[in-house]
């Protein structure tokens, strides 16, 4: 099975945001390379928040080069067999924390931004992902900054987007 492939079972399965989800799985059905970068109408992407139920917070990436706070995240790669490994790596790689596990059932939501030319649209595809206990982040060449933030401290931080993925990972727990 191909990450393609994957995805659109993926995106198949996911029962929210029906109309975002519909956009999803066209963009897929018109682009044999919608999940890469060089797809110039867009592609998929792989996120997940970082979360520690234990402690009520969320770890946040100041983007380096958007200076935005936001959950890990990135592009697909050859070599990902899945949209979840593509989240999970990204999630690993920008909070240097090993160990992360994804929340079960699925993604937690989709979002579609827009993003400069050539690409135009990233279509997010959003999980959650649990820290272990006393995890330690260590920032990564594409983070300005890595900060523990309270779930109540998110929306004064971070744009709407990632309030709503806090709102829906809390309600998933």
């Amino acid at each position: 099975m191909t990450l393609h492939d994957d995805a659109v079972l993926v995106l198949k399965g996911y029962e929210g945001q029906p109309e975002l989800r519909e956009l999803y799985l066209e963009h897929l059905a018109a682009h044999p390379d919608g999940m890469y970068k060089p797809c110039s109408a867009g592609h998929l992407t792989g996120s997940a928040l970082v979360i520690d139920p234990s402690r009520g917070r969320v770890l946040l990436t100041l983007h380096k080069k958007l200076g935005m706070w936001l959950q890990m995240g990135g592009h697909c790669e050859e070599g990902d067999p899945t949209v979840e490994a593509v989240a999970l790596r990204e999630a690993s790689e920008e909070s240097g924390i090993s160990g992360l596990t994804l929340v079960p059932g699925g993604p937690v939501r989709l979002d579609r931004h827009p993003i400069p030319a050539p690409c135009n649209w990233h279509l997010d595809v959003q999980y959650a992902a649990l820290a272990p206990a006393e995890a330690v982040a260590q920032i990564s060449e594409e983070s300005l900054d890595l900060k523990w933030f309270a779930y109540d401290e998110v929306a004064a931080v971070a744009d709407t987007s990632v309030v709503r993925l806090t709102e829906a990972t809390l309600a998933r727990l």
